[in-house]
C-alpha cells in the first residue's frame, strides 16, 4: 500500500496544531459472490477516516447487463442514506469517473443489480491533528505565562 502525506494548510512548514492528511490507495471488487463492501474506521478517536471514490469499472467477464452500484453512508443529520452512484454496462458505459466523491466512514458499497464484477477505486484519507508538537508548545507557553522575568534590583542612590 502506498502512502502519500500532505498538510491541509497552505503553508509548507509544519505549524503546531495543524492537521495532517495521509492518503492510501483503495480498491474493492463487487460481484454476485461478494455483493457489498463496508469501509470502516479504526477506533482511534484522534483520527478521521474518509473514502474518496474516484472510479467505477466493469471488470473482465461481465455479462451484457446493467450493474448498479449503491453507496450507503450517514447524512448530516446522522441518518443512513442509500444513493445509487453508478449504472455501468460492459458495452455502453464500462467505466465511470466519480470525480473524488468523498464520504466519512463508515461507508457501504453494494452491487444493487447485476452480477459484476465491478471494481471501485479511490483513496482512503486519514486526517489527524499534529498533536505532538502542539502539546509541547502549549506546555512551554503555560510555563512562560506563569513565570515572570526576573528584574535586577535598583540600587538606592545616596544624596
Amino acid at each position: 500500500m502506498m502512502a502519500m502525506m500532505a498538510d491541509e494548510g497552505s503553508d509548507a512548514g509544519s505549524m503546531p496544531g495543524q492537521s495532517r492528511l495521509e492518503s492510501y490507495l483503495f480498491s474493492c471488487e463487487l460481484s454476485s459472490e461478494v455483493p457489498f463492501y463496508t469501509f470502516q474506521a479504526d477506533e482511534d478517536e484522534d483520527l478521521e477516516h474518509f473514502l474518496e471514490l474516484r472510479t467505477a469499472c466493469v471488470g473482465e467477464g461481465a455479462k451484457d447487463e446493467f450493474n448498479v452500484v449503491e453507496v450507503t453512508a450517514f447524512n448530516y443529520q446522522g441518518k443512513k442514506t442509500a444513493v445509487p452512484i453508478a449504472n455501468l454496462h460492459i458495452s455502453r458505459l464500462p467505466m465511470l469517473s466519480l470525480g473524488g466523491f468523498e464520504l466519512m466512514a463508515p461507508v457501504t458499497l453494494r452491487l444493487k443489480s447485476g452480477t459484476g464484477p465491478v471494481t471501485i477505486s479511490g483513496m482512503h484519507l486519514v486526517a489527524s491533528e499534529d498533536g505532538e508538537e502542539s502539546d509541547i508548545t502549549d506546555d512551554e507557553d503555560d510555563l512562560e505565562d506563569e513565570l515572570e522575568p526576573i528584574k535586577p534590583a535598583k540600587k538606592k542612590q545616596k544624596l
